[in-house]
């Protein structure tokens, strides 16, 4: 897979999960979200645009900043 196909999404310490490359974002009946080449979904459960990020982690104080595991 070459880089400029490449998605990554990184969880943000006590914020969104930060979608990067092309991918299609779908609801449960298969029906896409428009989406650009990068976009936040959210994780604190509070934001008002969900399934995107609205910065509403920051005013609730959701806190959570795992880690991968280093084998």
């Amino acid at each position: 897979m070459s880089a400029e196909n490449k998605v990554v999404i990184k969880v943000n310490d006590n914020g969104s999960l930060r979608v990067t490359g092309p991918v299609e974002l779908m609801d449960a009946e298969g029906n896409a979200f428009e989406v650009k080449e990068s976009f936040s979904l959210c994780r604190c459960g509070g934001s008002n645009n969900k399934p995107f990020c609205d910065g509403t982690h920051r005013s609730i104080g959701f806190e959570s900043a795992p880690r991968a595991r280093k084998d």
